[in-house]
């Protein structure tokens, strides 16, 4: 049975987007992805998109969306570390990444971003196929 999984941030805009992004490339066999922010924002990152495309994965159809957007019984959230409080939405496994926000920076920022959580979505998978959450 697949897990159901939250990437949140605040705008929904860059981290979180590529983590949902990631795990639906990388994870669709185990787990099903979602992505919300805390706060409206009005596109996703053109440079989150690009460096996604540049690794042959297309956001073109994602979008910003809200806490209100994520379906029930989350089995995993996963904040990506945007020093604030998220709002609880029930789930049985939580963890903060603690990623840095690339916004406004190089897209070698966005690279590095990009590879950080595709590591950390590769451990995820590992984790849920070994049944350690």
């Amino acid at each position: 049975m697949k897990k159901k999984v939250a990437f949140l941030c605040v705008h929904n805009s860059c981290r979180s987007q590529i983590a949902e992004a990631w795990a639906k490339e990388l994870g669709r066999d185990v787990m099903d992805s979602y992505s919300a922010g805390t706060e409206n924002y009005p596109e996703i990152k053109p440079k989150a998109v690009q460096v996604m495309e540049e690794v042959g994965i297309d956001m073109k159809s994602q979008y910003p969306k809200l806490l209100s957007d994520v379906p029930e019984n989350i089995d995993i959230l996963i904040s990506m570390g945007c020093n604030v409080v998220c709002p609880y939405i029930p789930n049985s496994h939580t963890e903060d990444w603690g990623i840095e926000d690339p916004s406004g920076c190089s897209i070698e920022d966005f690279r590095e971003t990009r590879e950080i959580i595709r590591i950390k979505i590769e451990d995820l998978i590992y984790r849920i196929k070994k049944n350690q959450i």
